[in-house]
């Protein structure tokens, strides 16, 4: 948490520092970071698991007048839809014709299905250690039922194996080797893997490299790192600097297209769908869009 807080710094100038809480208990957790919020102009919600985290954030949003960011949740769903964006180009793909498969669907995996419904996505099936997530599960989970009602239009209960054949796009947040070289082979052609499991992720890229056109993952030795630092400091940036009391999902659509846009046409390569951590320019073209949302939220 404290290098959380020097990244915040470091890359948006926003003043941040880490209240570690020694409980696990919901309630506890709302109650104490409802009585210290007063001396904050935002809260950045760290490493809570689903399903506690999205009962969480909801009850802190509707219960402060500052906004509240879990950044395992729509941190990463932002730069995975940046870097989707930019795959789809290359591929020459549109999102809404695409079939898709998030393989995890805990914070990450369901709030990178939400922004990918939001941006048009039709076709998304989800996995977990059950299998496939389809309406006859039971589930008093508020975020899974969403999952339940929302997605796998077919109501595909096969195995993870026999779903990827023809998927257009893997998301990968669970666990390390769960696909196998035939999977990614059997993919549509020009596919688009996302393996973000880490530091192991779900397959080695090398071996996805071999049939999919684009390949990411969450480590910094490879290509392609998917890694929230590209969010999280702009949007508070943006949030403090226009007062905004809310985070919207317009909010986080515009981040993540201010990020693609962070990768020129000249640059745009199967090695280069994203901008690295390092470039400058990203957390301020972030911060302008979620400030010019904010305005127009306000007017």
């Amino acid at each position: 948490m404290e290098g959380k807080a020097a990244l915040f710094k470091r890359f948006a100038d926003v003043d941040a520092w880490p209240v570690c809480l020694d409980t696990q208990d919901v309630d506890e957790i709302v109650r104490t970071v409802q009585l210290i919020a007063p001396v904050y102009g935002g809260i950045n919600l760290e490493d809570i698991s689903a399903p506690r985290c999205f009962e969480i954030e909801r009850r802190l949003r509707d219960l402060l007048d500052i906004p509240v960011f879990h950044d395992d949740q729509h941190g990463t769903a932002i730069v995975v839809l940046a870097a989707l964006i930019n795959s789809l180009e290359l591929v020459n793909k549109e999102l809404e014709n695409c079939k898709i498969i998030i393989n995890g669907v805990g914070a990450a995996g369901t709030a990178i299905a939400r922004l990918l419904m939001l941006s048009g996505a039709k076709n998304i099936i989800g996995f977990d250690r059950k299998g496939a997530i389809t309406k006859n599960r039971e589930s008093n989970d508020e975020m899974r039922k969403w999952f339940m009602d929302n997605c796998n239009p077919t109501q595909f209960n096969g195995t993870l194996s026999e779903a990827m054949k023809d998927t257009d796009i893997f998301i990968g947040v669970s666990a390390p080797n769960v696909l196998i070289e035939s999977d990614v082979k059997s993919m549509a052609p020009r596919s688009i893997v996302f393996a973000l499991a880490n530091p192991d992720p779900e397959i080695d890229p090398a071996i996805a490299r071999k049939y999919a056109s684009v390949v990411a993952t969450g480590r910094s030795d490879q290509p392609n790192q998917i890694n929230n630092v590209l969010a999280f400091p702009g949007i508070f940036r943006g949030l403090l600097d226009s007062g905004a009391h809310k985070i919207s999902d317009e909010m986080l659509l515009a981040a993540a297209n201010a990020i693609s846009d962070c990768v020129s046409e000249n640059e745009l390569h199967p090695f280069y769908i994203i901008p690295s951590v390092f470039n400058q320019d990203v957390s301020k073209k972030v911060a302008e869009e979620v400030i010019r949302i904010s305005k127009l939220i306000l007017s």
